[in-house]
């Protein structure tokens, strides 16, 4: 078992893997036991070959997309901590140290590498993504009652029990949200780190669709509130079927009715009573979704029990 992994995401970045490797090895000099890991998703240029010659450890995920890597990373490496940066050199790796030893000595879950408190609006020179961040910050804040600063930064640091815990569900570049959600939801310490962040060098070019990837985000999030908090979302859905139904009923049924004695829009009736049994059928599934996701917790934490009892072995040895 390593005593803190490195794990670099890699598809196309040849004009910065090896300075990202370079740093991140002098950087880690005095952290033994420290091994990092470059996983090349069929990169089309030399970023394997520059990685392997820079001392990394390269290997390869041929599935595409960010959440399948990170996927690959979490099943086949062993660590007492983990941190994942991007390679396209925007991160600082000054910041590895403190973030390891918050994973190590303060025995935190996740530590997330927050750059919208430092120069993220000011280096970032792609105005929709400051607006997109912005928004999902507070989405995720408000709907999981939260306080993660930044949702979408790849930079982060994991413990052994987050990592081995995690069911890893997307496969593009939702799956940093996914990470901050499960961990909020799962009640796992996480804590902020704010760092700097420069913008890509001229020439790099980001992999982000910010609309495409906006939408999956956002998707995502609506997602997870289902899965999660099952009663509430189908709840709400109950109360607003329920709602419209009611007002067509009393305006367009019962209040003729009332004047003429007569039931003059059947359709109307037929389509109220629909809705009502919809509504209905709604609050119950949420309600045994609920159920299921409340046993789900607890399953989860007889996990962690058994992440945590493979930790100490892997310590004893």
């Amino acid at each position: 078992m390593d005593k803190l992994a490195i794990l670099i995401p890699a598809y196309n970045e040849s004009q910065t893997i090896v300075k990202v490797v370079n740093d991140v090895l002098k950087v880690t000099e005095n952290i033994p036991g420290s091994v990092v890991y470059v996983y090349d998703n069929n990169s089309k240029d030399n970023t394997a070959e520059l990685a392997a010659s820079a001392g990394a450890v390269v290997r390869h995920e041929y599935a595409q997309g960010k959440g399948a890597v990170i996927r690959r990373m979490f099943r086949e490496i062993d660590a007492e901590a983990y941190i994942m940066i991007d390679a396209d050199d925007t991160y600082p790796v000054q910041a590895i140290p403190d973030m390891y030893r918050k994973v190590v000595d303060k025995k935190v879950d996740m530590v997330v590498g927050d750059r919208l408190s430092s120069t993220y609006f000011e280096e970032n020179t792609r105005p929709f993504h400051n607006t997109g961040n912005t928004l999902v910050r507070g989405l995720i804040n408000t709907l999981f009652k939260t306080n993660i600063k930044d949702i979408l930064t790849g930079y982060r640091a994991f413990s052994y029990q987050f990592v081995k815990t995690f069911p890893v569900l997307s496969r593009g570049f939702e799956i940093e949200t996914e990470m901050s959600i499960h961990a909020t939801e799962f009640k796992m310490l996480v804590e902020n780190q704010v760092i700097e962040y420069r913008d890509r060098p001229e020439g790099s070019e980001s992999k982000l669709d910010t609309y495409g990837d906006g939408l999956r985000v956002l998707k995502t999030v609506v997602n997870l509130y289902r899965i999660y908090h099952p009663f509430a979302f189908f709840g709400i859905s109950a109360g607003i079927v329920s709602l419209v139904s009611l007002l067509l009923f009393a305006f367009r049924v019962f209040v003729p009715y009332y004047h003429t004695g007569r039931v003059d829009n059947m359709p109307t009736l037929v389509v109220t009573m629909i809705l009502f049994s919809v509504a209905v059928t709604a609050f119950f599934a949420g309600a045994i979704l609920n159920a299921i996701q409340s046993s789900n917790k607890r399953n989860f934490e007889l996990n962690l029990i058994n992440a945590n009892e493979k930790i100490k072995k892997y310590s004893n040895e």
